[in-house]
């Protein structure tokens, strides 16, 4: 069984918090390998601002480059658009792997906005990255107050997969001051800069192998 975990986003755009962040987990977790799951359009996220997805596709793979991370949109070849949908459909269509769900303490704080965050937890185990200044409120967030009972010793992170559904496990590890929100306040229309061009007709899927 290969080990994967699942980190979800916008990558609106991709940036190197998104890989250091995946490779500590890697190591944290013994995976091998993260898929970033590219989302067409998050529902939690306003459509303004949102760059194309073939150019967030593309920032991905840049940030991603000589790593053990595939980049995909598998859930709009899955047709999916909410995470409880897709992470069911990644278990129909991939039984040989176990699946962990990687995501920031920030989006713990706002976990219980998410559609069936419930069966989310137990579908597959959660394992929440440490932010600064995002640790407390999602402590003290409204899905804590169920999920407290279910969360496990950092220290037997590497047994994840023997873990009983729903389990969550609270990772420290290195952090990166670097966002995404930064990255678009300094540069409105990174996408769309010289420097930062694509061809769509190359980019394929590193899940799914079919073009983006």
């Amino acid at each position: 069984m290969n080990r994967v975990g699942l980190l979800g986003g916008s990558f609106n755009p991709a940036h190197r918090g998104h890989r250091r962040i995946s490779l500590a987990a890697m190591r944290a977790l013994g995976l091998d390998e993260v898929w970033w799951l590219v989302s067409p359009g998050n529902p939690l996220k306003p459509a303004a601002g949102m760059a194309p997805l073939p150019a967030r596709f593309a920032s991905a793979r840049r940030a991603a480059r000589g790593a053990p991370i595939r980049v995909t949109a598998v859930e709009r070849d899955l047709g999916t658009r909410y995470t409880a949908d897709t992470l069911r459909a990644l278990r129909r269509r991939w039984p040989d792997r176990d699946f962990v769900w990687l995501m920031g303490a920030d989006n713990l704080a706002q976990f219980h906005l998410w559609r069936d965050w419930r069966g989310i937890a137990a579908t597959v185990p959660i394992a929440v990255i440490g932010r600064p200044g995002y640790d407390g409120p999602a402590l003290a967030a409204p899905a804590m107050g169920w999920l407290r009972r279910f969360v496990r010793p950092a220290a037997m992170a590497r047994s994840w997969t023997k873990w009983r559904l729903p389990a969550l496990v609270l990772l420290q590890l290195p952090s990166d001051p670097t966002s995404a929100t930064g990255i678009r306040a300094a540069a409105p229309d990174w996408h769309q800069s010289p420097l930062r061009s694509f061809n769509p007709r190359a980019l394929r899927d590193g899940v799914t192998r079919r073009p983006v």
